[in-house]
This record gives C-alpha cells, sequence and structure tokens, in this order.
C-alpha cells in the first residue's frame, strides 16, 4: 500500500494537515487540495468513501468535524486504506484524550510526530498504538529535557 498524500479538512474545507509522499510542486498541491475538498466535501454521506482521482483513489473517512483523507495507489485495497485512517484516529484520540479539531489546531506538531510514526515515505511504518504512543511520549521527554538546559 503505497500513499501519495493524507490531508485532514474540516467541514468548511480549511486543510488543518497535510502531508504529501508523492512530489508535487506548491500550485499543484493547492489544486489539489482545492479538487479534493471540493469533492468529498460535496459527496452525500450515503455514498461511498472512495473517489478516483487523477492517478490516486482517494479514501476518506469523516469524525466529527474533520474529513481524514488519503491518495494511494489504484491498485490499493480500499477497505485497508479506511483501517488506516481508522488505525490512526484511534492514535490520535489516545494521545489527545478525545481529539478534537482544536486538538489538531494547537497541537500541528504532535498530530505529525504521530503520523510520521504511523507512516514513514508512504509506507505504514508502525501498527501499535502503544508502541507509538510510547515513541511520542519519549520524544516529548527529550524535548523537555533540551527545553530546561
Amino acid at each position: 500500500m503505497t500513499i501519495g498524500f493524507v490531508m485532514l479538512l474540516n467541514r468548511q474545507g480549511k486543510v488543518r494537515l497535510t502531508k504529501w509522499y508523492d512530489p508535487f510542486t506548491q500550485k499543484e498541491r493547492k489544486k489539489a487540495v482545492r479538487e479534493i475538498g471540493n469533492k468529498v466535501l460535496g459527496r452525500p454521506d450515503r455514498m461511498c468513501n472512495f473517489i478516483d482521482w487523477k492517478e490516486y483513489t482517494v479514501v476518506y473517512k469523516r469524525y466529527a468535524s474533520l474529513y481524514f483523507v488519503f491518495g494511494v495507489d489504484r491498485d490499493t485495497n480500499e477497505l485497508i486504506t479506511l483501517e488506516s485512517i481508522h488505525k490512526f484516529v484511534l492514535t490520535l484520540d489516545r494521545y489527545f484524550e478525545n481529539v478534537c479539531e482544536l486538538d489538531i489546531i494547537y497541537g500541528f506538531d504532535q498530530a505529525y510526530f504521530i503520523l510520521d510514526e504511523f507512516l514513514m515515505a508512504g509506507e505504514i511504518q508502525e501498527t501499535s498504538i502503544k508502541t507509538m504512543l510510547k515513541h511520542i511520549y519519549d520524544q516529548n521527554m527529550l524535548e523537555k529535557g533540551e527545553q530546561q538546559r
């Protein structure tokens, strides 16, 4: 499963987090966010969570006020991608203790740490929530140690 990009969008279409694993220029990124955001936000809730967009299959899931969007290769199993989105949300939820949009906004660095522990170069790196959180807590302790010096 190769992931080309990850986006978190709110219901108004504002980007809360993006990570690009495939090469996109800045102009292409803005266009992709606009096009994908319009497609995802414009779909009724009863429709499936898969959209074909260029050479990607866009898989998304809405949790509360956020849309978690993964752009994957066309040959990737969409249901596994939905499970990956769910695993990422569970990890965020456990770290932030009932994650919400404000947690992503004000704790964006922690959200990126969690995403980086979960995915590396567009591939799933770690599936254990416990292990991911241990690494994040260790990183937090290192940062606090450096700030005290």
